[in-house]
């Protein structure tokens, strides 16, 4: 079964860029535009993964993550930072928050796909 993956960006080309990586490896991705979005989707859906945007309007990633952790269906599901943000204080809050994984934009669409593999196991 192809595992699907929530990708939560307010940048539209970012989304098709992270959309035709995750794709060309067999994944089947869905997307929302900020994280209210997000949530709302991840919520009334089951996703295997979700890759989030740290800074983005109406909710933020980390508002994101702190929301969807507090459902229970959402405790297992791995929880990719894509952002622009480097800064170890940022990385920690995102981490006590419930994120799984950091990855810097821009960043590399096989980058991507071998933490999509190494969190999901296929």
């Amino acid at each position: 079964m192809t595992a699907s993956i929530l990708t939560v960006d307010d940048s539209p080309s970012l989304r098709m860029a992270i959309r035709i990586a995750l794709t060309g490896a067999g994944y089947a991705v869905t997307e929302a535009g900020d994280g209210s979005e997000g949530l709302e989707k991840a919520l009334a859906t089951p996703f295997d993964m979700i890759v989030t945007d740290l800074n983005m309007p109406v909710m933020d990633g980390l508002t994101m993550i702190r929301e969807l952790r507090k459902a229970p269906s959402m405790s297992g599901v791995p929880i990719i930072f894509l952002t622009t943000e480097s800064d170890d204080a940022m990385k920690q809050q995102a981490k006590a928050a419930g994120a799984t994984g950091w990855l810097v934009k821009p960043f590399v669409a096989e980058q991507l796909v071998k933490i999509a593999r190494k969190v999901l196991g296929r």
